[in-house]
């Protein structure tokens, strides 16, 4: 299969070629030239193979160029119990007869991006191969969270490349700090930035457009590449779970073969929520895609009027991973729904650069309007909507996931649309202990606590043990303790490949 640029469809390149680049020359993110389709009998088939097995089918699809055999190698890999707490990899918890869980933080540092970037680093690895590179591939990634941590687990020695995250200070919950800050790994670095999640984000792609920086770079070795989202190595493994997740509905008699579900998805970003989209387009029956967002809500405003606004107040919120005002994976979603009008979609994202805002054409603006539904919940909602879980249910959700409950509730009240739904659970509620045990306890059982007794406290709640990877954080030396500048990002990062 083909790749084009979002910006430019006369630009063809292999799956590995994308890999390996990460973003197109001209700033434009690269798009499959097609979307396979499969029929409900071969998404019903998956539902007898294991999860690694069902990714390397599914991916395949994409990633032509590679054969089945090295796909199965790469996520065997990456979905085994060594990494993941549950066989089944991706759990779906039955909340009750019209709402299911999609638990995708079993992973190494319990977040979703687990699903992703513990299978990048191979699939990256075989596509250097496939292209003949012998560069050192140096990953930059900017990060509300999640992603910087599980990037840096992923390719902690991995050989032939180097990795460096930046994360905005004061921007992510304590443990996620951490979980950056004492990385362990001789290809990692790490830097805080005086900023939010935009300005990192906009530093790394700053760099990425530094024609002179990356040729200077080339000539010492080096390839940049990226683990975000903006990959198409890191969205296509996020497909899966989604496809997965029908096959294994069917399988445990929850739903028949050929009934509709609802997904709904809390994103910032838009690739969690992008993913769905294209397993959607591939065949499964989905019948609304229901995009939450909390009080950074331009996605929201977005779906629902066609006008792209990213002129307003950033919000600190207790939803960390969504606190973001450019959604960048909305710009492949541009480029399906104008029918690879990649012309439209570059003129559109030159307004957001140079404006701070675009609006689509009405045909975009149905399609967004058949397509999704989305809605916003604020910090005290998101609390209050842990506490009732907790209460009717004794089921713990961390805050980004009880963003997309309450948008989901709103769903029903507005629809009253009895499809059995599937909520994307992001993260385990212990990486933001302090706003879980403060939704179920009050604030008085957080004051004066820190991070690991919160922890503790948290584990009391669940009736479970807090995951390892995070239990240990507190014997872990911090290894990258500096703050940056936004505008000494490129300087940090040529410091680190020197």
């Amino acid at each position: 299969m083909i790749y084009h640029s979002s910006r430019d469809v006369t630009v063809e390149i292999s799956a590995a070629e994308a890999i390996v680049k990460g973003l197109a020359g001209d700033g434009g993110l690269f798009v499959p030239e097609a979307i396979p389709r499969l029929s409900l009998d071969e998404i019903v088939a998956l539902g007898d193979m294991s999860y690694s097995d069902r990714a390397a089918n599914i991916i395949g699809l994409y990633l032509t160029d590679f054969r089945q055999n090295e796909l199965k190698e790469c996520t065997q890999k990456a979905y085994n119990r060594e990494k993941f707490e549950t066989e089944s990899i991706a759990p779906i918890y039955k909340l009750n007869e019209q709402t299911y869980i999609l638990e995708l933080w079993h992973g190494p540092t319990c977040a979703f991006k687990d699903m992703a970037l513990q299978l990048l680093p191979h699939l990256l690895t075989a596509s250097l191969e496939k292209t003949g590179t012998d560069k050192t591939i140096a990953i930059l990634v900017a990060t509300s969270g999640d992603t910087g941590k599980a990037a840096l687990s992923g390719f902690a020695d991995v050989p032939g490349t180097k990795i460096f995250v930046f994360f905005p200070t004061g921007g992510t919950s304590e443990i996620q700090r951490l979980q950056m800050q004492t990385q362990e790994g001789g290809n990692v670095g790490v830097s805080a930035i005086e900023g939010n999640f935009d300005d990192a984000q906009s530093g790394v792609k700053k760099i990425f457009s530094d024609s002179e920086f990356k040729s200077e770079l080339s000539a010492r070795g080096i390839e940049l590449s990226s683990a975000n989202s903006i990959n198409w190595g890191r969205l296509v493994p996020q497909i899966v779970y989604y496809v997965s997740t029908y096959a294994e509905l069917v399988k445990n008699k929850e739903i028949t073969c050929g009934d509709e579900i609802n997904i709904c998805v809390p994103t910032g970003n838009f690739g969690n929520i992008l993913a769905a989209y294209y397993a959607k387009e591939m065949g499964v029956p989905i019948k609304k895609l229901i995009c939450a967002s909390n009080s950074n809500n331009v996605l929201t405003e977005f779906i629902r009027t066609g006008v792209y606004n990213k002129n307003r107040t950033f919000v600190t919120t207790n939803s960390p991973s969504m606190d973001i005002l450019i959604s960048s994976n909305l710009e492949r979603l541009l480029y399906h729904m104008s029918d690879g009008d990649s012309e439209l979609v570059a003129s559109l994202m030159r307004s957001l650069n140079e404006d701070g805002v675009y609006e689509v054409p009405d045909k975009i603006k149905a399609k967004l309007s058949e397509i999704f539904y989305a809605a916003y919940c604020d910090d005290k909602f998101t609390l209050r909507t842990i506490s009732d879980i907790e209460r009717n249910y004794s089921y713990v959700m961390d805050t980004h996931t009880a963003v997309a409950q309450n948008v989901y509730e709103q769903y029903l009240a507005q629809t009253h649309d009895s499809t059995k739904t599937v909520i994307a659970s992001t993260a385990s509620p212990f990486k933001f202990a302090g706003s879980v045990v403060s939704a179920i306890e009050g604030e008085d059982a957080v004051a004066g606590k820190d991070e690991f007794e919160l922890i503790g406290i948290l584990s009391g709640i669940a009736e479970e043990k807090p995951p390892k990877a995070l239990s240990e954080l507190q014997d872990k030396e911090i290894r990258f303790p500096d703050v940056c500048a936004k505008d000494d990002m490129k300087a940090v990062v040529d410091k680190f490949l020197q």
